[in-house]
C-alpha cells in the first residue's frame, strides 16, 4: 500500500533533519541549513545585513521624533497635560495647583458635565442597557435609546432625521466621502476644523477654500464652481469657531447658496445648546433655521460633555449615511449611559433657557471688563470663547502658568493649533461660573497682564473705567447679530 501523502510529508521532515548540517551554514549565520536550491541560498545570505539596516533605521527615526519634541520644548510650543482629580465642574482640582481651581478652559458650557440630573440619568441607563453593546450599529448594536436619542436631535433641531456617530470628527470624517464624487464641488472656509479638512481630504470632490468669514470670496469660487460645471456644490463652514471665536455670516452664505445652487454644512459644535435665544445654536442666533440642509455636531461639550456626535438633515441623507458612512458602519456604537443623559439634556433645554441667560450674562461681563482692562480679545461678542491675544508662544505658555498659580486653570495655545504668530489664552466661560468666580478670572489676568507687560499699568482713570464696563456689562443683553449677514 502507498504511504497517505501526510505521511510522505512527514517521512521528508524526518530525513531532512536526520541529514548533517551543511558547513556553508555558520558562515551564512544559521544553525542548520539543509541542502538547498541557490535562492534559498541567496535568501539566507541577505537576511543578516537585511535586519541590521532595520535596526539602523528605527534608531534614526526615534532620533528624529527626539529631535522634533526637543524642538517643540525650545520653541514653548511642546503640550503637557494637566492632570485633573475631580469631576468637571466651574471649580476643579488638578494635580500641579495646591488647592481647587476655577476652570477657563472647558467647552462645558452649560455646566452640564456633572450636573446631578445627568449622572443620575446615565446610571439609570446602564441599569437598565447595560454597559456597552460590543458591536457597531447595524449589526447588534441598535437599542431603543439610540433611536429616541436621534429623535430628540431631530425635534431640538427641526430636521427630518438623525444619525449618531462616535465624535463629531467622525461625523465630519463620514459625510464628505459618503456623499460626494468627482463631479462635485466642496468648498470650505480657511480656518474650518481640522475634522472638517481631514474629512474633505477623504473625498473625491474638487476641493476649493474661501477666505475667512469672506462671502464675496466665496461668490467668486461658486461662480467658477457653476461655469466649470460641477454636479453638486456643498458650502461648509464652523458655526462658530473655536479657536478665534467668531461667528459665521450664515445670513450671506444662505442667500449665496440659493442664488448658485448649492447646500450648506454647518458643524455647530461651539454653538449647539448655549447660542441664540433657546440654545439652538448659530441658526438661530443668526435667523437662518430652514435655511441650512445639514447640521453637525456633538453631545461632547455644551450638551453634557461626554462623547458623541451626529449628523442632522434629511433623511434621505441620513439613510444614505446609515448604509455607505465608514466610521458608522466601523465604529462601535454610543454607549447607552451617554444616551440615557443625552436625552436627559435634551428634556432640560426644551423646558426653559434659563443657562442660555445664564451663560450669556458672564460672556457680556468678562469681554465687557477685558476689553476695559486693555486686552486685545477676539471673536463674536455673543461667543462664549474668547482668546486673549498674546502673539508669542512662550508668552502664552508662561501667562497660564501664573494664572494657575492664582487659581485660574486657563491653556495657552500656540503653533500648529494657531498660525505662527497669534498665540493666545483660550478662555471659555460657562452658566456654571457665578459672577464672582468671573470676576476672580478677570482680575487675575489683569495682574498677570500687567506683570507681563501686556497691558499698561492701573492708573486713576483706567481704574474708573474698569468699575463703569463692570456696571455696563450687567445690562440688557445685546440683540443685534450685525456678523450674521456680512
Amino acid at each position: 500500500a502507498k504511504t497517505p501523502p501526510r505521511r510522505q510529508g512527514f517521512a521528508a521532515l524526518r530525513r531532512r533533519r536526520a541529514q548533517p548540517p551543511d558547513p556553508r551554514a555558520a558562515m551564512l549565520g544559521a544553525a542548520k541549513l539543509p541542502a538547498a536550491s541557490g535562492m534559498l541560498r541567496m535568501a539566507a545570505a541577505v537576511r543578516r545585513p537585511v535586519a541590521l539596516r532595520a535596526v539602523s533605521t528605527t534608531s534614526s527615526f526615534y532620533a528624529h521624533l527626539e529631535r522634533e519634541i526637543a524642538d517643540m520644548r525650545e520653541a514653548g510650543t511642546y503640550k503637557v497635560e494637566r492632570v485633573i482629580t475631580s469631576p468637571q465642574a466651574a471649580e476643579v482640582t488638578v494635580q500641579s495647583a495646591k488647592g481647587p481651581v476655577l476652570n477657563f478652559c472647558a467647552n462645558n458650557y452649560l455646566g452640564l458635565s456633572n450636573h446631578p440630573a445627568l449622572v443620575e440619568a446615565a446610571q439609570k441607563a446602564i441599569a437598565t442597557h447595560g454597559y456597552g453593546l460590543s458591536s457597531v450599529r447595524f449589526i447588534c448594536g441598535t437599542q431603543d435609546i439610540h433611536k429616541d436619542l436621534e429623535q430628540a436631535i431631530s425635534e431640538f433641531h427641526g430636521t427630518e432625521d438623525t444619525i449618531l456617530f462616535p465624535s463629531c470628527f467622525d461625523a465630519n470624517a463620514a459625510l464628505f466621502e459618503a456623499v460626494l464624487g468627482p463631479e462635485d464641488a466642496v468648498i470650505s472656509d480657511a480656518l474650518n476644523h481640522a475634522s472638517i479638512i481631514d474629512g474633505v481630504r477623504l473625498s473625491k470632490a474638487q476641493r476649493h477654500r474661501y477666505n475667512h468669514l469672506d462671502v464675496g470670496h466665496l461668490e467668486e469660487i461658486l461662480k467658477l464652481c457653476v461655469e466649470e460645471g460641477t454636479r453638486h456644490r456643498l458650502i461648509v463652514t464652523d458655526g462658530v469657531f473655536s479657536m478665534d471665536g467668531d461667528i459665521a455670516p450664515l445670513q450671506g452664505i444662505c442667500d449665496l447658496a440659493e442664488q448658485y445652487g448649492a447646500q450648506v454644512l454647518v458643524d455647530d459644535c461651539h454653538a449647539t445648546g448655549l447660542l441664540g435665544r433657546t440654545g439652538r445654536g448659530t441658526l438661530e442666533l443668526c435667523g437662518v433655521e430652514g435655511r441650512i440642509d445639514i447640521i453637525n455636531s456633538t453631545l461632547g461639550k455644551a450638551l453634557g460633555g461626554a462623547t458623541g456626535g451626529y449628523t442632522t438633515g434629511p433623511k434621505v441623507l441620513i439613510d444614505l449615511l446609515r448604509n455607505k458612512a465608514r466610521p458608522y458602519l466601523f465604529s462601535n456604537t454610543l454607549a447607552p449611559a451617554v444616551c440615557g443623559a443625552s436625552l436627559e439634556v435634551f428634556k432640560m433645554l426644551s423646558a426653559n433657557s434659563d443657562l442660555v441667560e445664564k451663560l450669556q450674562a458672564n460672556v457680556r461681563e468678562f469681554r465687557t471688563a477685558m476689553k476695559a482692562a486693555g486686552f486685545k480679545l477676539s471673536g463674536h461678542e455673543n461667543s462664549p470663547i474668547v482668546p486673549v491675544m498674546l502673539k508669542e508662544a512662550r508668552l502664552a505658555a508662561e501667562f497660564a502658568d501664573e494664572m494657575l498659580s492664582r487659581g485660574i486653570y486657563v491653556i495657552g495655545f500656540s503653533y500648529p493649533v494657531v498660525p505662527k504668530g497669534t498665540a493666545r489664552i483660550r478662555a471659555q466661560m460657562s452658566a456654571a461660573h457665578d459672577s464672582a468666580q468671573v470676576q476672580r478670572c478677570i482680575d487675575a489676568f489683569i495682574e498677570v497682564g500687567r506683570a507681563k507687560g501686556v497691558i499698561a499699568p492701573a492708573t486713576p482713570a483706567r481704574r474708573a473705567g474698569l468699575a463703569f464696563a463692570a456696571g455696563l456689562a450687567r445690562q440688557r443683553p445685546r440683540t443685534a447679530d450685525r456678523l450674521c449677514s456680512r
